[in-house]
């Protein structure tokens, strides 16, 4: 019997389905109405070619009705003798193999997504994207489920596939709503942990197959399925935090950051392969840090990325935080545990580029989604990534929503954006012919300045206790003013021309210093023109730079002596702070991402002293308001001889906003200079608060037996002086003791 003679099925509707090329398949699916010779009534179709036998049951009543199978074209359809206002169903389906499972039919429901949600990606403006995209567990039209949502313009059909489904497109083609890209499906009575991939059918007619963009959790590499998970239901306990900590607030506050690498901060002694989980991390690292003086910790990217020797900088999965480290609400926890001790939390983010696995978001439905189609604007030719086409209002939409999600979801108090000047020109890293100019014929990339702008000027109205950190490396000006001021609108900037002039200071044997001494003051000319966080980071302690302590000069006892020198000039400068992991105790090899830390060194001595010294300054630092409060204006800073390159000696004071002052001398060569007269603007005694020469921290034990007091004699412009002993490679503060 021709069964198709009979179907209110066109062949032209099977073959859209057979062939996915169909944009709507609840035009052809679920429930329709029936003209017929004795009025209307409903007919409802099915696509199940995985089945032998199917029939319903009307979920209002219990009644069951047959479907009649369409030959084998996969197609089964019901008469019902009822009008075809909206009811539900449940589908009972007999496999070829004799398995039987019931589903709800997810064709009988509306769309989720509403006109105004359309209305905001389209716009750029949906700051809560994630919510809308991707996979949400949701209420439907009464019924609990899994939303599927993806932006795929250029698809020709798009299907949801997962272990639900036996990784079957046929199962669940999605439809696209209007002309806005999007593809949805609300299928009823899914929960959590879940895999799944969406299956996309290019215009050219190639199937590819990608995870989730948008996924909140992911399968641990190599494994790359999208899992469903919940966004809501985490009880945060750190309202006060919450309330009593924003942005603005961190200007005039002690910063001293400690970055992570989670996967290598610590090991399991037992299984040295093994990540510590947040949990675990949160036993260890989280008292780590408030022992050794720490405000805030920063993680290199622990978004989900598939290569461990990335470190995280290539993001497959900007929603997801890695499975490495255990489940999205372990992650919150380790947030919530460091709120509740003062701890705040920044990640590393990665908006400049992405990889180009297969799997990822490149060319995503077959076409140049997310990235520039024309390479010489999508690719970095050096870093092997695409880069991401900010002009596109979805594309951006997509970033702000993704920082958003960081701050929000997961109650980050700050992101550091690598490569912001990858970002800024066109021209970055690329040749003569390997990039485009902008409309002007210049090489600033103005799509990318528009979308930093935007992302800024959001921020304290939804996050306005996070902070926006940039690791941008060139001159481009007013990267922390406000937009309304011709500013990108950053926070804070990684100054990184401190680092790079302050490092190749220190490499220099001492006895070469005095003739690079403008590269221990020239920072002071530029202090002011940007809010800096002095880095000491990740970067200089990989591929051949050596290790902190590698790079200070001399025998064993004068690497160690610089190395303390150099965290005393550090903490002493203006500016916030950041130190890698492994530097406040001097590892001697450069960080390895496979290895645990060397905390056996702190049984060491020299190391021990270090990582004791290293924990008193920080402490200081964050009890002496002089060398934090006013950071970003000239007030909290003086020279007092900053010229003295002969000797390889500078001093300074720091003063916070009622004018309590600490003074800080630095001798940069392992002679002593005893007595050295330095001029100082309040006379009386002065108090040594610190030597970085103490002996119990490894020093000679070179000092002013804990107070010095000032003599009538105008020294370096200051109508007082005191003559000071200063220690070899070291470091004394003094403070004026009060009246």
């Amino acid at each position: 019997m021709n069964f198709l003679q009979f179907s209110t099925l066109s062949r032209d509707q099977m073959e859209s389905i057979w062939d996915f090329d169909c944009r709507d398949p609840f035009a052809v699916l679920g429930i329709h109405p029936l003209e017929t010779d004795k009025g209307i009534k409903t007919t409802v179709r099915i696509y199940q070619p995985q089945a032998s036998f199917v029939y319903g049951e009307l979920l209002e009543s219990g009644e069951e009705f047959d479907f009649i199978k369409l030959g084998d074209t996969g197609f089964y359809e019901a008469t019902l003798d009822r009008e075809p206002d909206p009811f539900f169903y449940k589908l009972h389906i007999t496999l070829t193999n004799g398995i039987q499972y019931s589903i709800i039919d997810p064709y009988l429901f509306l769309p989720v997504l509403s006109e105004y949600d359309r209305h905001l990606m389209s716009a750029g403006t949906h700051y809560e994207l994630y919510r809308k995209l991707g996979a949400n567990l949701t209420e439907h039209q009464g019924f609990q489920g899994v939303h599927f949502a993806v932006w795929a313009p250029n698809a020709r059909a798009v299907a949801v596939i997962g272990n639900f489904n036996s990784w079957d497109g046929r199962r669940h083609p999605m439809r696209m709503l209007g002309s806005s890209g999007i593809w949805e499906i609300f299928i009823p009575d899914l929960g959590e942990n879940e895999l799944y991939r969406f299956e996309i059918h290019t215009q050219e007619g190639a199937l590819i197959t990608k995870i989730d963009p948008l996924a909140k959790w992911s399968e641990k590499r190599p494994a790359t399925a999208s899992i469903t998970t919940h966004l809501d239901g985490y009880e945060w306990d750190d309202k006060l935090y919450m309330d009593t900590h924003y942005a603005t607030g961190v200007f005039g506050a002690p910063m001293n950051i400690y970055e992570v690498h989670a996967g290598s901060w610590k090991r399991d002694p037992s299984n040295p392969d093994r990540f510590l989980s947040w949990d675990e991390l949160a036993d260890y690292l989280i008292p780590y840090l408030k022992e050794m003086g720490y405000t805030h910790v920063e993680f290199l990217p622990i978004a989900e990325h598939p290569l461990d020797e990335s470190w995280g900088y290539q993001v497959t999965g900007y929603f997801s935080p890695s499975s490495r480290f255990g489940t999205p609400d372990q992650f919150r926890r380790f947030v919530d545990i460091c709120h509740q001790n003062e701890i705040g939390v920044i990640l590393d983010w990665v908006p400049a580029h992405f990889p180009k696995d297969a799997h990822a978001l490149g060319r995503f439905d077959g076409t140049a989604c997310y990235e520039h189609a024309d390479p010489r604007q999508g690719e970095h030719p050096h870093w092997g990534t695409y880069i991401f086409n900010y002009g596109r209002r979805e594309v951006s939409n997509f970033l702000i929503s993704n920082a958003m999600y960081w701050l929000r979801e997961f109650h980050i108090d700050g992101l550091r954006v690598d490569a912001v000047a990858s970002m800024l020109y066109l021209d970055y890293g690329k040749n003569d012919g390997e990039w485009v100019p902008n409309k002007d014929g210049g090489n600033l990339n103005y799509d990318a300045i528009e979308f930093l702008k935007h992302l800024n000027s959001i921020m304290g109205r939804f996050a306005p206790h996070s902070i926006l950190i940039a690791e941008e490396s060139t001159s481009f000006p007013c990267i922390s003013r406000p937009p309304e001021q011709g500013g990108l609108g950053f926070h804070y900037k990684w100054n990184m021309g401190w680092m790079n002039d302050f490092l190749t200071y220190m490499e220099h044997e001492p006895v070469h210093r005095k003739y690079h001494h403008n590269l221990l003051t020239f920072s002071m000319v530029y202090a002011y023109s940007e809010n800096f966080i002095l880095v000491l980071s990740h970067d200089e302690v990989v591929h051949g730079k050596g290790s902190m302590l590698g790079k200070m000069p001399g025998d064993n006892w004068q690497k160690f002596a610089n190395l303390r020198l150099a965290y005393s000039y550090m903490f002493a400068h203006p500016g916030k702070k950041l130190n890698f992991m492994g530097n406040d105790f001097g590892q001697y090899r450069e960080w390895n991402e496979k290895q645990s830390l060397d905390w056996h060194l702190l049984s060491w001595e020299p190391h021990g002293k270090l990582h004791a010294m290293f924990n008193a300054i920080s402490h200081l630092y964050k009890s002496e308001a002089p060398f934090w409060e006013v950071d970003h204006h000239s007030d909290g800073f003086e020279w007092i001889n900053c010229n003295d390159a002969d000797n390889s000696i500078v001093s300074f004071v720091r003063r916070d906003a009622k004018g309590n002052t600490i003074l800080c001398a630095f001798n940069f060569t392992p002679v002593p200079r005893a007595p050295y007269r330095i001029g100082v603007p309040l006379a009386g005694a002065w108090d040594e608060i610190f030597n970085s020469d103490a002996d119990f921290w490894g020093g000679s034990n070179v000092g002013n037996f804990g107070q010095v007091h000032t003599q009538e004699i105008q020294w370096d412009n200051k109508p007082y002086s005191l003559e000071i002993s200063l220690p070899p490679l070291g470091a004394v503060f003094f403070k004026p003791q009060k009246s």
